[in-house]
């Protein structure tokens, strides 16, 4: 699926406030839909300097593994960091939630099965 389908697909999550493509090595959005309550490029600027400070923590402590997923818990708001595979891990979907309205476990699998069908 393409940017715009996968970004279509996120908003249609039960409480999405806003989803965004993001290129973590310059952090530029690629695509972004939503994001009435929040600045979706701002956020996309922010949560990529959190990826790159997770990518240099594993790097420092010499893990292995790479990212599934990144949750950051606010009291309104859940803010889910995805990267793709498909990339080599440059690029991530950026998923913003409302916390009344969202399920957290199925926003997750969502995302997952949104970000294995992209195409880029």
């Amino acid at each position: 699926m393409n940017i715009e389908t996968a970004l279509k697909e996120a908003m249609a999550i039960e409480g999405a406030l806003g989803v965004a493509v993001v290129d973590y090595e310059s952090g530029m959005t690629l695509g972004a839909e939503g994001g009435t309550a929040l600045d979706l490029d701002l956020a996309a600027a922010g949560n990529t300097e959190v990826v790159r400070a997770k990518l240099r923590t594993l790097a420092s402590l010499e893990i292995r593994d790479s990212i599934e997923d990144i949750l950051i818990t606010l009291t309104q708001q859940y803010h889910l960091i995805r990267p793709t595979q498909q990339s080599n891990g440059s690029l991530f979907l950026y998923l913003a939630l409302d916390r009344q309205r969202a399920n957290l476990a199925l926003a997750r699998h969502n995302l997952r099965k949104i970000e294995q069908r992209l195409e880029i």
